[in-house]
């Protein structure tokens, strides 16, 4: 299993697991932290912070709103996936049969959870200087790319977190209220919830990607008038 970065695994079952999806646990009857979700979950929150810490001194008069979109865009799934295939991922990756065949290993979220979740498994193995070495391996291009104009990508969470952000009494949450679906093919329902309200709920293939559609719509009913913020 070999993955195009110059790091070396003390415990070669971390990167196992980081490259396998639960399609596969599923299909063989293993536990679930056998399978990446737990790792991605920590690697994205590794991917922000040290892309904050990147833009933070790469960008020293550039204002926090910015630094937001800029982050967002080359965090993104989108992004990852080029990540994904400079790393070599899709064929490192265990899948189920029915997974396979459905063509997992070229589906975007499944690339990019993939990444995150490798870059967990290197922090765990590694510590944070091994992790920040991997992500400040790739970041910098993405953001040469984003500054070229080369990345676009319309990030609606972040978009709705600014406009509601503009009102400091206004909160804004993400719950995934339903999966569906065969463990290979499955559709998630997130909703957003405004001040404790759902306001608007959306399906995606993944739940990042019900989220952004949930986010969507739900900045389509502000902009129309739809839902005030006092209303919600």
């Amino acid at each position: 299993m070999n993955i195009r970065f110059d790091y070396r695994f003390r415990d070669p079952q971390l990167l196992l697991t980081a490259m396998t999806h639960r399609s596969y646990s599923r299909e063989k009857r293993l536990p679930y932290d056998a399978c990446n979700e737990r790792l991605e979950f920590l690697g994205d929150s590794l991917l922000n912070l040290i892309t904050a810490e990147h833009l933070f001194g790469r960008f020293p008069d550039r204002e926090e709103g910015e630094l937001t979109k800029l982050r967002a865009l080359v965090v993104c799934e989108e992004a990852l996936n080029i990540v994904a295939a400079s790393l070599g991922i899709s064929r490192a990756l265990r899948l189920g049969h029915g997974e396979e065949l459905n063509g997992g290993r070229r589906r975007a979220s499944i690339l990019a959870d993939a990444v995150e979740a490798y870059i967990a498994a290197v922090y765990l193995d590694g510590g944070m200087d091994e992790a920040r070495r991997l992500v400040l391996f790739f970041i910098p291009e993405l953001v040469d790319r984003a500054e070229a104009g080369a990345l676009r990508y319309a990030d609606n969470k972040t978009v709705l977190q600014e406009l509601i952000q503009q009102n400091p009494a206004d909160t804004l949450r993400y719950e995934i209220l339903s999966s569906t679906g065969p463990d290979h093919d499955r559709t998630f329902t997130a909703g957003v919830f405004l001040n404790d309200v759902l306001c608007a709920q959306a399906q995606g293939k993944s739940k990042k990607e019900a989220q952004q559609a949930a986010a969507g719509l739900l900045l389509s009913k502000l902009r129309s008038g739809e839902i005030q913020h006092s209303e919600a």
